[in-house]
């Protein structure tokens, strides 16, 4: 029987795989597109040098950041920011994916497509609301399948990290 902690930890571990998992197929996209920048500069976005380059991740941590503490944060935090922001975001849907699928007696793999679809759809109706996007009629299908891509990525790539962490089969020897 999976815990409610056990089912949140578990969930942390999937969003973290999730992430990455979406990284890493941005990055080739990203690659096959012609940019040159190595994978670990790419993935700690190196080349963002202030806030005028930082996309909505960075934005939505530096809104929070200067928001609550009441400090300006200076360009040099930009990418930080943006690494922090996308990656706890990532992690952050993996806890509640972990809390729902965790209240099914099995979760599913196939879960993972609603899953990224809802955490897809949930940035193009925040996003604009708080003036970092566009409303998502303004965007081309082109750019929202490739977003959508991207986040169906991540949904089933956390669905089954949680699924194997969950019902994997014990090692007998």
């Amino acid at each position: 029987m999976l815990t409610p902690l056990g089912a949140i930890a578990r969930g942390l571990v999937a969003g973290a795989v999730g992430t990455l998992a979406m990284d890493v197929l941005l990055y080739a996209e990203y690659r096959a597109g012609g940019g040159k920048s190595p994978f670990r500069r790419w993935e700690f976005s190196a080349d963002i040098e202030n806030w005028d380059q930082a996309p909505a991740p960075a934005q939505v941590g530096r809104r929070l950041f200067e928001g609550l503490l009441h400090r300006e944060l200076p360009d040099r935090r930009a990418a930080l920011v943006n690494n922090i922001t996308h990656w706890a975001f990532g992690i952050a849907n993996g806890a509640a994916y972990g809390v729902v699928a965790g209240s099914t007696p099995t979760p599913k793999i196939r879960y993972g497509v609603p899953f990224g679809a809802t955490v897809w759809s949930t940035g193009y109706v925040v996003l604009p609301l708080a003036g970092l996007y566009e409303p998502i009629w303004k965007y081309s299908a082109k750019v929202l399948a490739k977003d959508l891509t991207a986040h169906l990525t991540y949904g089933l790539s956390t669905a089954t990290t949680y699924r194997r962490l969950t019902h994997s089969k014990p090692v007998h020897q």
